[in-house]
């Protein structure tokens, strides 16, 4: 498969059944949630210690064959005005590369505000400063994957009409 920039065709390549996988890319970490499997509800599960790409991408592709997962999302870090950055081009590039090692459709979700939004919700929940240090990034990808799991859901009942 290869990398999909419109959510219509990444939504077209998805197998029916299968949960996704939304990823927070940060130069440290990259914050895993994944959804159920009638795409629905993203649930924060992991946040992967950054080393060199093929561990990386060795960690994520098991993470993804463990759960079954039929899709990955990256969340695309434009800058406020929607002009994409030098981190925007890493994520490119980090996909790009992700999509030589899996057949696995792959899309991109904007990300504005999903850390910002992560960060509210831990501090409403009253999270302790180290806690909200060491789940944030997971929490993004919550964000980010809950974006694009309603958009799916907008997409399908447009479909049914």
């Amino acid at each position: 498969m290869s990398v999909i920039e419109e959510i219509e065709g990444f939504a077209a390549a998805l197998p029916r059944g299968r949960p996704i996988a939304g990823l927070d890319l940060g130069t440290k970490t990259i914050g895993v949630a994944l959804s159920d499997r009638l795409l629905s509800i993203a649930t924060p599960v992991e946040t992967i210690r950054r080393t060199k790409f093929t561990e990386d991408a060795a960690a994520l592709l098991a993470l993804t064959q463990a759960r079954e997962v039929g899709g990955i999302i990256l969340g695309l870090p434009r800058n406020m005005d929607g002009t994409e950055g030098p981190r925007c081009q890493s994520t490119r590039a980090f996909a790009r590369n992700l999509s030589r090692l899996t057949e696995l459709p792959i899309g991109f979700w904007d990300e504005r505000l999903s850390t910002v939004a992560a960060e509210r919700a831990l501090l409403e929940a009253d999270a302790t400063r180290k806690r909200r240090k060491e789940v944030i990034d997971k929490v993004a990808a919550g964000y980010i994957l809950q974006g694009v799991l309603d958009r799916l859901q907008y997409l399908r009942r447009e479909g049914d009409r």
